[in-house]
């Protein structure tokens, strides 16, 4: 219950935040408390080239590491999901007689689900430290947050020892799926943790013996846990999620189907001004926190708005990578500014490349654009 500290902040100010699992508590907290990096000092292309070896080559992967770690970026889907959360965990404070709502944030890969879920839970975790302190009235370590990443075929034991595991629960090794629940139980009552987040939820088959499994013991926890659980994944209504009765006759799935509130993200879409405008804003985001010697003001919302948004059909995952691979290729090859001819050299993922020829025929006609009426031209937009 209350195992030896990990690193914390005060040990370690700079941890490997890139060696590290949300399935540790460990690593949870290291990405909860470490300070926010700071963005590398923008030099001049004149200013690298009179860099010594060692420090140009420290300056390039200080701006490595800054670019592959840009977000995340406020933007109104971000938001409008993290609204509904507050919402919803504001409202989960029931005496602990009664069961609390779960969430399902249910949205297609690469659109920033995990992010915004990530995102909001970090901050509920600093928030629960900084009001509670670190450590229970008990003297057990303070764990506001549990994170669990689900596999495949996994089952209601597998699922007791990756909770036990993120607790570093010392009996998590051995044990029946009763009592390695008890053992949970135990950890989540002990820590005071308050939510309970289940990424990669479609990996479960709801359909199958284990989903079966699985689901009653959702049950279980959302009658037991003092908790609300968030569930994270793809396409989960048709899996089965909120089913009120499988193909087998059962109806356990209706109580979770009655309990849970689903919630989606969208892409970006640009069919309106309103649209337009969010995407521009981001475009700017993006080109502040972009540290290229060469870049200059509309790199991104002027010359490459179209562009990207073709590139990555306006999905803030596949935008991201794309940015990234750009910024990585623009420092290595010395180019350092974006431009269409270098970001084409970029490869991107398979789901992008095939939605993007589609894309491409609509801009090429004009019957689609991403910039706001008033951004363009007055010939453009008349």
């Amino acid at each position: 219950m209350n195992p030896a500290p990990g690193p914390t902040p005060e040990r370690d100010a700079h941890p490997q935040l890139d060696n590290l699992t949300l399935s540790r508590k460990e690593g949870f907290r290291a990405l909860a408390e470490t300070p926010r990096r700071e963005q590398p000092e923008l030099l001049t292309p004149q200013q690298i080239a009179d860099l010594s070896e060692a420090a140009r080559l420290e300056y390039h992967d200080d701006r490595s590491v800054w670019h592959a770690n840009l977000g995340p970026f406020r933007t109104p889907q971000l938001e409008a999901v993290q609204e509904d959360l507050w919402d919803i965990i504001g409202s989960n404070q029931q005496n602990g007689d009664k069961p609390k709502g779960a969430v399902a944030i249910d949205a297609f890969p690469g659109l920033g689900k995990t992010t915004a879920v990530l995102n909001l839970a970090l901050k509920y975790h600093r928030e629960q430290i900084a009001r509670h302190g670190a450590f229970t009235s008990a003297g057990h370590e303070r764990w506001p947050v549990c994170w669990v990443g689900l596999t495949s075929n996994i089952g209601m034991k597998d699922f007791n020892r990756a909770l036990l595991e993120f607790f570093a629960h010392p009996g998590r090794r051995s044990g029946t799926a009763a009592l390695f629940a008890q053992r949970a139980l135990d950890c989540v009552l002990g820590c005071e943790t308050k939510l309970l987040i289940i990424d990669d939820l479609h990996f479960l088959k709801w359909q199958d013996k284990n989903g079966r499994e699985v689901s009653n013991h959702f049950k279980y926890i959302a009658n037991e846990f003092p908790v609300t659980l968030i569930f994270v994944g793809v396409e989960l209504e048709s899996r089965g999620l909120y089913s009120e009765i499988d193909s087998s006759g059962d109806i356990t799935l209706a109580q979770t189907g009655r309990r849970t509130t689903p919630l989606t993200m969208d892409p970006y879409l640009v069919t309106n001004d309103a649209h337009r405008v969010a995407w521009r804003k981001l475009m700017l985001t993006l080109e502040q926190r972009i540290v290229l010697a060469r870049k200059f003001p509309g790199m991104l919302a002027e010359e490459l708005s179209d562009y990207l948004y073709v590139r990555s059909t306006g999905h803030i995952g596949s935008l991201m990578t794309l940015i990234n691979r750009g910024c990585q290729r623009a420092v290595r090859t010395g180019a350092e500014v974006l431009t269409q001819e270098l970001l084409d050299q970029v490869k991107m993922d398979a789901a992008a490349e095939r939605a993007r020829k589609a894309l491409e025929k609509k801009f090429a006609r004009r019957k689609m654009t991403t910039k706001p009426r008033r951004s363009r031209p007055r010939k453009q937009a008349a």
